[in-house]
């Protein structure tokens, strides 16, 4: 991967500089959750589901934890289709929020390799039927979509690859609720007219 500027980076870099654009953007900081799906072998270069690689995936992981470090916010990870795309977390944070855990351990195999390796990496490490993400990235066309908050905005990270993987992100606000009398921010002037 060359960075703009044309500057090599490590695949751990290039997670690590994405999700650092989508924190930004998504204005993730402690309490937050971003899901991450990642298919390691679009990473690597071939059709998803082929090529799977625990190595990849650890490299993938590195760049992520790194930002989520920096920010505060919890990363979950998406399994493949094989779990349900059930998500990868700490339990903890399942608890804390409430989910639905159902139960496997992800592996290369069934749950994907960046499933496995996050499990791996996690010190109690529960999966969750589904979350409520505040924001998401997407490595490979993974399809994060049924794990993100309403309203999704898309984001388009200055990078649009990692390794050889389409990179797709985005970001939630809370919909904008009202008719043609709504405010969506405070009011500078007072004299706005009464609902009673």
């Amino acid at each position: 991967m060359v960075e703009p500027g044309g500057t090599e980076l490590t695949l751990a870099a290039a997670t690590a500089a994405v999700v650092g654009e989508l924190a930004e953007a998504g204005k993730l900081g402690p309490g937050k959750i971003l899901v991450v799906g990642v298919s390691t072998s679009e990473v690597a270069g071939v059709r998803i589901g082929t090529g799977g690689a625990l190595e990849v995936a650890e490299q993938l992981l590195q760049g992520v934890r790194q930002v989520a470090d920096k920010w505060g916010f919890h990363p979950v990870y998406q399994c493949c289709e094989h779990l349900n795309r059930s998500l990868v977390m700490e339990r903890s944070l399942l608890e804390s929020l409430g989910l639905r855990e159902v139960s496997a351990v992800p592996i290369p195999g069934a749950g994907g390799s960046m499933a496995a390796a996050a499990y791996r990496s996690m010190s109690d490490p529960v999966l969750a039927e589904t979350v409520e993400a505040h924001a998401g990235i997407d490595i490979g066309e993974t399809l994060i979509g049924m794990h993100l908050r309403r309203v999704a905005v898309p984001f388009r990270p200055s990078l649009r690859y990692i390794g050889s993987a389409r990179v797709n992100a985005a970001w939630s606000r809370p919909p904008l609720i009202g008719g043609e009398r709504a405010v969506y921010r405070t009011p500078e002037t007072s004299g706005a007219q009464l609902c009673d």
